[in-house]
């Protein structure tokens, strides 16, 4: 037999970054080309697809779906030039797993060391106190997942839940429609809730801008830029007041370790955007303390292309150092606390933007407008920062916005 050429997940993933398998393409045995699309990995609410770095027949498969992977590990081998031989053979044959999996030996016991588990397991098995013949395996071969063993929490919950409890009358339910969830939802859910129960303390502050200089420059100069080649959005003006506001409170712009506030010296904005299917995606628009109004529209235009196209990489979505949650634009007048997408110390809340009547005091006379006005708020980490940085951040973000000259 050839010698076999390894499948690795990229190298150059940055350091802390989770992935995990989603699938493989091809089945053992099968024959694949050279760069054909050979498994996907979810990586940072991306895909990224792994492709065959030879042509040949795959022989091994060593991470299953659902399992977490780090930067280089080996995903399986492939026998180069080799002919596609008894690839049902192959796919009929129970293969042993190599690493984090949950195998069974011929008379159907468990046989499993905890360190072949997958570093998610094992820390979800000690918090629970689970052992490993309790859990039934549902991945590859039988392989433990995560979602295994919290299923096996909740059944051994219900089960002494039912012990202790006298039996209840039967629950009538509507009949509902199951939807699964996706890798992506089950992902964003465990980071906001590791962000708002587990990490930081959340406190929110709310101002109101008036957004008349905005709009009137907005409409005085979105013709031009639209002859340069890009569109000329709210969202510009709100990620270059966000900067005025992060030099006026640069801790806005920090991360929170145990014995120190590291405080960036690079402001880079993520812009959060929801896509089709229910996700929420935060690309980055880097060092935007170098960049003029155009050149922020221009880059936030490109990220938006790039994410309805589904053409972002893991890199757009890497390097954050605080965020905007633009949820106005589907209607919200105010969303508090909007959960800090760590490890940032703050997230830029913008309401939906609407004409409201107020109350102008012009040499002592009081007079009702109508104003283009929206709520904005401020969610911060109340470790790194207090109410009145907050305030100071948004009073220097609608000052810039209420004094932006056409």
């Amino acid at each position: 037999m050839s010698s076999l050429f390894e499948i690795r997940t990229p190298a150059d993933q940055t350091e802390g970054t989770r992935s995990q398998v989603l699938r493989w393409l091809k089945a053992i045995g099968e024959r694949v080309a050279v760069n054909e699309p050979l498994v996907e990995l979810e990586t940072d609410k991306v895909t990224v697809e792994i492709p065959a770095p030879v042509s040949g027949v795959l022989r091994q498969i060593l991470k299953g779906e659902g399992e977490e992977v780090a930067p280089g590990d080996l995903l399986g081998q492939i026998e180069p030039g080799a002919e596609g031989i008894a690839a049902q053979a192959h796919r009929a044959a129970p293969q042993a797993p190599a690493t984090g999996g949950h195998a069974f030996s011929g008379d159907g016991s468990a046989a499993l060391a905890r360190d072949q588990l997958s570093p998610a397991v094992r820390r979800l098995l000690a918090e629970h106190a689970l052992e490993v013949t309790e859990v039934a395996g549902s991945g590859q071969a039988g392989r433990i997942t995560a979602e295994d063993v919290l299923k096996a929490v909740v059944a051994r919950h219900d089960k002494r839940h039912r012990a202790a409890a006298p039996s209840p009358t039967p629950e009538v339910l509507p009949v509902a429609r199951r939807v699964p969830h996706s890798h992506m939802r089950k992902r964003i859910a465990e980071h906001m809730i590791q962000s708002l129960l587990h990490t930081a303390p959340h406190v929110t502050s709310v101002f109101e801008a008036d957004m008349a200089a905005v709009v009137a420059h907005r409409k005085r100069h979105q013709g031009e830029y639209a002859e340069r080649g890009t569109a000329l959005t709210l969202s510009a003006y709100f990620v270059a007041a966000a900067v005025d506001g992060i030099r006026a409170v640069p801790e806005a712009n920090s991360r929170w370790s145990d014995d120190a506030l590291e405080i960036y010296n690079t402001i880079n904005i993520g812009v959060a955007a929801a896509i089709e299917g229910g996700g929420l995606i935060v690309p980055v628009l880097r060092a935007v303390e170098k960049c003029d109004l155009f050149e922020i529209a221009r880059g936030l235009n490109d990220l938006v292309t790039r994410a309805r196209a589904g053409e972002l990489t893991p890199a757009d979505l890497r390097g954050g150092t605080f965020t905007i949650s633009n949820h106005g634009t589907s209607g919200s007048l105010l969303a508090a606390p909007i959960v800090i997408n760590q490890p940032q110390s703050a997230i830029l809340g913008i309401g939906k933007l609407e004409r409201r009547a107020a109350v102008l005091d012009e040499a002592g006379i009081e007079r009702i407008v109508v104003r283009p006005k929206c709520y904005v708020t401020l969610t911060i980490d109340h470790r790194v920062l207090d109410g009145h940085d907050a305030n100071r951040f948004l009073r220097a973000f609608v000052a810039r916005l209420e004094s932006w000259r056409c």
